[in-house]
C-alpha cells in the first residue's frame, strides 16, 4: 500500500471534522473545548506514554536527532528571512515566524504508526520530545521579544513542553509505570489522535486577511517543501535506517501545528494570518506528505 493510502484515513478525518463544523451540529464552544481536551489532557498523555514507555532511550537517537534538528533550524532560518523580504508588520511576523518551523504532531503521530506501527510511534514519539521544547522556545521567544520574564513563563507552562520533560526523565530513570496508569495513559492516548485530527478539520479557517499572498506562499514553501527537502537530504547522507528516515522526513513535511494559532492568541499577536497558514498548508500536505514519504522510502 503506497503513501497515499496509508495516510488516506488520516486525512478523512480532517474532512469529516471540517464537515462536521460546517454543518454547525456542534457549536463553537464545544469545538473550543475538544481543542482544549486534546492540547492540555490527551495529546500530553500520549507524548508522555510514547517517551516514557519507550524500549529506546532518548540518548540512543543518534542520528535522528541530528536530522531533526537540522530541519528545525533551516526551517527557522528560511522563516525569519520573511521579514526583510516582505517587510510585515511586527505583530503579523511575530506570529507567523513560527509557521515556518512548528509541526502538527497529530498529523505526524499517526503517520508514524501508518508507517512503522509502534516502532514507528516510538521513533516519532522521541523525535517530538526532542523537537516540541525547542520549536515552543522559538516560537514563544519571537512572539514574547522584550518580555524575558513572560518566554519562561510560557514555556515552563506549556503542557506539551511539560509532558515531554516528564516523559524523558522517567525514560531515564527507567522506573517501571504502574500498571494501572498503563492502561490510562493507553486510554488517553487511544482517543487523542482521532479527536485530534478532527479537531484540526473543525479549525479550518481559510477567510481573507492582511496577510500578502506572496508571504503566504513563502511560508507555505518553506514547511512543505524546503523543510522536508532538507529532512531527506540530512538523512540520506546520515545514513539513517529507512524507518527513522521515514519518521524525520514525515515530521518535517507535515503542515503547522493548530497550536501556533492559540499561541498568537493567546500571546495577542495577529491569529488571522497563522489560521491562514495553518488551514492551507493543511489542505496542501494532504497531496505532498505521501509524496514525501515516499521519496524517503
Amino acid at each position: 500500500m503506497n503513501a497515499a493510502l496509508l495516510l488516506l484515513p488520516d486525512f478523512l478525518l480532517i474532512a469529516l471534522g471540517a464537515a462536521l463544523a460546517r454543518m454547525r451540529l456542534f457549536d463553537a464552544a464545544f469545538w473550543a473545548g475538544l481543542e482544549r481536551l486534546v492540547y492540555f489532557v490527551l495529546f500530553p498523555a500520549l507524548l508522555f506514554r510514547s517517551l516514557a514507555l519507550s524500549p529506546r532511550a532518548v540518548t540512543d537517537m543518534g542520528m535522528l536527532a541530528v536530522v531533526g534538528l537540522g530541519f528545525t533550524a533551516a526551517g527557522m532560518l528560511l522563516s525569519a528571512l520573511a521579514q526583510p523580504l516582505f517587510r510585515l508588520p511586527e505583530a503579523t511576523f511575530a506570529a507567523c515566524f513560527q509557521c515556518g518551523f512548528r509541526f502538527n504532531t497529530y498529523v505526524a503521530l499517526a503517520a508514524a504508526a501508518r508507517i512503522g506501527g509502534a516502532d514507528g510511534v516510538a521513533a516519532m514519539g522521541l523525535l517530538v520530545g526532542l523537537l516540541v521544547p525547542v520549536v515552543n522556545v522559538a516560537a514563544v521567544a519571537m512572539l514574547a521579544r522584550g518580555r524575558g520574564a513572560r518566554i519562561v513563563v510560557e514555556v515552563a507552562r506549556n503542557p506539551l513542553v511539560i509532558a515531554c520533560v516528564l516523559g524523558i526523565g522517567w525514560n531515564a530513570l527507567r522506573v517501571p509505570v504502574p500498571a494501572l496508569a498503563v492502561r490510562i495513559l493507553d486510554l488517553l492516548a487511544a482517543a487523542a489522535v482521532p479527536l485530534g485530527l478532527l479537531a484540526v478539520g473543525a479549525g479550518l479557517r481559510l477567510s481573507h486577511t492582511t496577510l500578502p499572498v506572496r508571504a503566504l506562499v513563502w511560508w507555505s514553501a518553506v514547511k512543505l517543501a524546503a523543510v522536508p527537502l532538507v529532512a531527506v537530504t540530512l538523512a540520506r547522507a546520515l545514513g539513517l535506517a529507512p524507518l527513522e528516515r521515514q519518521i524525520a522526513v514525515a515530521l518535517a513535511a507535515v503542515s503547522t501545528a493548530p497550536s501556533a494559532y492559540i499561541l498568537a492568541v493567546q500571546m495577542n499577536a495577529s491569529g488571522g494570518p497563522v489560521a491562514l497558514l495553518i488551514s492551507t498548508g493543511t489542505l496542501i500536505a494532504a497531496v505532498t506528505l505521501p509524496l514525501w514519504i515516499a521519496l524517503a522510502a
